[in-house]
């Protein structure tokens, strides 16, 4: 037996997400209440790789941690945004690098249990600059460093962003067939 939704209500909604309270049966067949939250945006990141295979992070402070928060430059994309039109915008926002390749490295769910939200993640090679396009809620900082470093930053704990932990490990491993 799987879940079961008996009701549900909005608890809270915004311009970017909702927030439902469900009555559920659950597997074991047990009722009770499921917060979920649907994201009205996909997320979407990317792993700027340059010929000497160094990479780009973005840092910033997270309101919602309430910590400074090493990630790759990512965004959100509205639902009917392609993908990786979003991913071309946000990598130039963030860091003002355009790159004539892309390709998808994978998708993933941020937080299955509580959200629907869907990550997209790719990776840009052949790269130009241009200038940056912060939005109203940025102030970043922008730093370039060898892939096999942000991978060790992923590994001491000093990238802890799932999206970013996740791009930084599998492209690693796709690179090196390893990880350190």
């Amino acid at each position: 037996m799987g879940w079961k939704r008996l009701s549900g209500k909005v608890v809270y909604e915004n311009d970017w997400m909702q927030v439902r309270e469900d009555e559920v049966i659950n597997p074991g067949g047990g009722r009770n209440a499921y917060g979920h939250v649907h994201f009205k945006n996909r997320a979407v990141a990317i792993v700027p790789l340059d010929d000497d295979e160094h990479t780009w992070l973005v840092g910033q402070d997270r309101y919602t941690l309430g910590e400074y928060s090493w990630e790759v430059p990512m965004g959100g994309a509205p639902l009917a945004e392609d993908p990786l039109d979003a991913a071309r915008r946000e990598l130039r926002e963030e860091t003002g690098i355009v790159a004539a390749n892309w390709s998808k490295l994978m998708d993933l769910h941020t937080s299955n249990s509580i959200t629907d939200e869907v990550g997209h993640v790719f990776v840009a090679t052949d790269l130009t600059f241009a200038e940056t396009a912060f939005e109203e809620t940025e102030d970043l900082a922008i730093r370039r460093l060898p892939l096999a470093d942000a991978v060790q930053m992923v590994v001491a704990g000093d990238i802890t962003d799932a999206m970013s932990v996740a791009a930084l490990l599998r492209v690693y491993a796709l690179r090196t067939s390893s990880l350190p």
